[in-house]
C-alpha cells in the first residue's frame, strides 16, 4: 500500500531503492503520526470535512493503534510503504470508508514533518531528563569531593593543583550551557508544520492554528513553503545541539580513560564496568568510556553529514531528505545510552586520595610559592624568575601545604549554588507539562 498508488505498479528495484530503510526506522515515529492524526482528525470534524459518526468510529480506532505502540506490538507489514501508510490501513480495516478520508488536506509531506516534529519533542524531552540526572550527580560527587586535591594539566604537563571538585563541576557547568544550545533547536523543533501540504498549502479550508494548540506547539511554522523548508535544517540544528552535550559527554569519557589508566591511578572504576584481555589476566579495561567517547565522536559529526545532504537544494521537496532520517533518528538513542551509561559508572567510580604525594607532582606548587612572594611584595616577575631558577638548578624544595583559593569559581569556591541555580534556571524555559498536557487530552474522547 503507497499513499501515492495511482493503480499501477514500478519496477520492483525501483521501489526498494526508493523506500530505503523508511519502513525499518519509521516505526520510531508510529506514536507521533498517531498523535499528528488524532489532531488532524479533531480539525477535520471541527470545519465539517468529518462527520460526527466518521469521528466515533476513527478516534478509538487511532486510540488502540497508540495503544499497540506503546505496548510495542505495532509493525509496519511486508508490503507497506511506510508508517503513514500502515496506520491509514489499520484505519480502513477497522473504519472502513472513513478511515480513507484522515489523509484530506494533509501530504506525506507535511505529515512526515509534524512525526519528526513530535518524536523529536519527545526525544530532546529524555535527553533533557539524562541530562538533568549526570548534571545532579556531577554536582553531588563535585561537593562530596572538593577538597581531595588532583594535579591540573596544561599539554598534558603537570600545571597546578585542581581537585576532583574542580573537576566534576565543571562537566556539570558544562552541561547547563549546553541547555543553550538544546533549548535553542528544542524551539525550532516547537512550531506546527500541519496544513503546509507538499509546501504549497491547500484548497481545503483548513484550520492550522487550532492543530497548533491541539499538539501544544508555541506557534505555527507560518509560511507554507518555509514550513516545508524546515526539513533538514531542524534536523541539523538539533543535531548539533546534541553535538554540544556530546562535546562535554566525550570529553569527560577522555579524561576517565586517563584518569583510570595506571599511569595516573587517580580513579577506580568499579570491576563490574571494565572489560578483561584474553591473554593478560591483569587487565581492567575502561570500555565504556571509551565506547562513549567514539560515540560522541560519531555525535560530533552528523550535524555535517546532515548538511551535506541538503546542502544546495532549491526551495520544495526532494527525497534526498529522504536518507536524513538514517542519520537523525538514531542518534538521540546513541546520546542517551552515552549519558546513562556515564551516569552509571561514575556513580560508584572510587576517587584516590592523597594524590600529590607522589614526587612526580613536586613542582605543582610552584605557582603557589611565586603568588606566596608577590604578597610579600616581590614583583611578579622577580618572583616568577627566582622560582623557576630554583627549579633548573634542581634546589627546589616544597611539600603539601593549604591552599587559600578564595575567588569565584576556584578551588576554595567552586560556586556550586550558582552553577545548579544556572541549570535549574535553564530547564524551567521547556514547557514539557503543557506539551504532555496536550498530548493526553488528544487521547480523550470529546
Amino acid at each position: 500500500m503507497k499513499l501515492w498508488d495511482k493503480g499501477y505498479s514500478i519496477d520492483g528495484f525501483t521501489e526498494s531503492f526508493t523506500i530505503g530503510k523508511d519502513r525499518e526506522l519509521d516505526v520510531l515515529l508510529a506514536k507521533a503520526d498517531v498523535i499528528g492524526s488524532l489532531a488532524h482528525l479533531k480539525m477535520l470534524r471541527s470545519v465539517g470535512l468529518i462527520s460526527e459518526e466518521d469521528y466515533r468510529h476513527l478516534h478509538p480506532a487511532l486510540v488502540d493503534i497508540h495503544g499497540l505502540v506503546e505496548q510495542g506490538e505495532f509493525s509496519i507489514e511486508p508490503g507497506i510503504e511506510d508508517v503513514h501508510s500502515q496506520i491509514e490501513l489499520l484505519l480502513v480495516r477497522k473504519c472502513g470508508e472513513a478511515g480513507k478520508k484522515i489523509h484530506t488536506g494533509r501530504s506525506r509531506n507535511d505529515q512526515v514533518l509534524l512525526d519528526l516534529k513530535l518524536f523529536t519533542r519527545a526525544a530532546l524531552f529524555e535527553t533533557l531528563d539524562h541530562v538533568g540526572r549526570l548534571f545532579d550527580l556531577l554536582m553531588v560527587r563535585a561537593g562530596e569531593s572538593q577538597d581531595l586535591l588532583i594535579p591540573g594539566y596544561t599539554h598534558l604537563q603537570v600545571a597546578m593543583p585542581s581537585s576532583f571538585g574542580l573537576w566534576f563541576s565543571a562537566y556539570a557547568e558544562s552541561l547547563a550551557d549546553d541547555l543553550l544550545e538544546l533549548k535553542a533547536a528544542y524551539d525550532m523543533v516547537n512550531t506546527n508544520p500541519l496544513g503546509s501540504g507538499a509546501g504549497y498549502g491547500s484548497s481545503v479550508a483548513l484550520n492550522r492554528q487550532m492543530t497548533t494548540d491541539l499538539l501544544g506547539f508555541s506557534g505555527l511554522a507560518y509560511n507554507v513553503v518555509y514550513a516545508q523548508m524546515q526539513r533538514g535544517k531542524m534536523e541539523k540544528n538539533v543535531l548539533f545541539s546534541l553535538a554540544s552535550v556530546a562535546t562535554t559527554l566525550g570529553r569527560l569519557a577522555a579524561d576517565v580513560c586517563l584518569f583510570a589508566c595506571s599511569n595516573f591511578g587517580f580513579v577506580r572504576l568499579p570491576d563490574k564496568y571494565t572489560t578483561g584481555s584474553s591473554i593478560m589476566p591483569h587487565k581492567k579495561n575502561p570500555d565504556i568510556f571509551e565506547l562513549i567517547r567514539a560515540k560522541c565522536n560519531h555525535l560530533q559529526s552528523l550535524p555535517v553529514q546532515m548538511a551535506m545532504i541538503c546542502t544546495n537544494l532549491t526551495s520544495g521537496y526532494f527525497r534526498d531528505m529522504q536518507l536524513t532520517k538514517e542519520l537523525y533518528l538514531p542518534a538521540f538513542k546513541e546520546l542517551n545510552d552515552s549519558l546513562f551509561m556515564a551516569h552509571l559508572v561514575l556513580r560508584e567510580m572510587e576517587l584516590q586520595r592523597d594524590i600529590l604525594n607522589d614526587p612526580r607532582y613536586k613542582y605543582i606548587f610552584s605557582v603557589e610559592d611565586v603568588n606566596d612572594r608577590v604578597m610579600a611584595g616581590v614583583p611578579f616577575r622577580e618572583a616568577y624568575r627566582e622560582i623557576g631558577e630554583q627549579i633548573h638548578r634542581g634546589t627546589y624544595q616544597t611539600g603539601m601545604r593549604d591552599l587559600h583559593h578564595t575567588h569565584e569559581g576556584s578551588i576554595g569556591n567552586l560556586c556550586l549554588e550558582q552553577i545548579r541555580d544556572k541549570f535549574v534556571q535553564r530547564k524551567a524555559l521547556w514547557d514539557i507539562a503543557v506539551v504532555r498536557g496536550a498530548e493526553n487530552s488528544l487521547l480523550k474522547f470529546e
